[in-house]
């Protein structure tokens, strides 16, 4: 990322789309993202490479506790014990995506990125990052990422291309 912010830029973030592109297409694997915050961004940076259909499966945007539900198969009662940032709607998100497509790993993201809808607990920059392979390994880190709403979403991005990226070389 740039030497100047803890910000990643569009180059940034396109650096690391492609890297993890010559990844997965190395190791003949699919992504799959279900996202919250970002709105589809991860899906647009890993689309915006050429030729980026031989490892990207599709992207879920699941903004509602309703598409949760519908398209990811979160349950209502974690979203009423848990809330929707939190561990375990990420997971239940990321596993969710694995079992709508036909991927092998799939990142989930769910958070915060304000200005409003923070509160004490979980405040405005609170985002869980869940990475899942088909077939076991599975995790999710909290991340509280400072600045305003496209920094938070932007940091969201480069955390979950690096958390797959990581995946791969684990």
């Amino acid at each position: 990322m740039s030497l100047l912010s803890d910000v990643p830029t569009d180059t940034d973030l396109q650096v690391l789309a492609d890297a993890l592109g010559v990844q997965l297409r190395a190791t003949h694997q699919r992504l799959v993202t279900a996202e919250s915050c970002t709105g589809g961004w991860i899906a647009k940076v890993a689309t915006d490479i050429a030729g980026s259909s031989d490892w990207f499966d599709c992207g879920i945007v699941a903004y509602s506790y309703e598409a949760k539900q519908a398209l990811l198969g979160v349950r209502p009662q974690t979203l009423e014990i848990h809330g929707a940032v939190s561990r375990e709607t990420a997971m239940e998100m990321v596993s969710g995506a694995l079992i709508t497509a036909g991927a092998s790993l799939a990142v989930a993201v769910t958070g915060i990125a304000g200005p409003g809808g923070g509160s004490e607990d979980k405040p405005v920059g609170t985002v869980w990052v869940a990475w899942k392979r088909r077939g076991g390994y599975a995790r999710a880190e909290v991340f509280h990422f400072a600045g305003d709403r496209e920094a938070v979403r932007r940091q969201t991005v480069a955390k979950a291309l690096i958390g797959v990226r990581d995946m791969l070389t684990a």
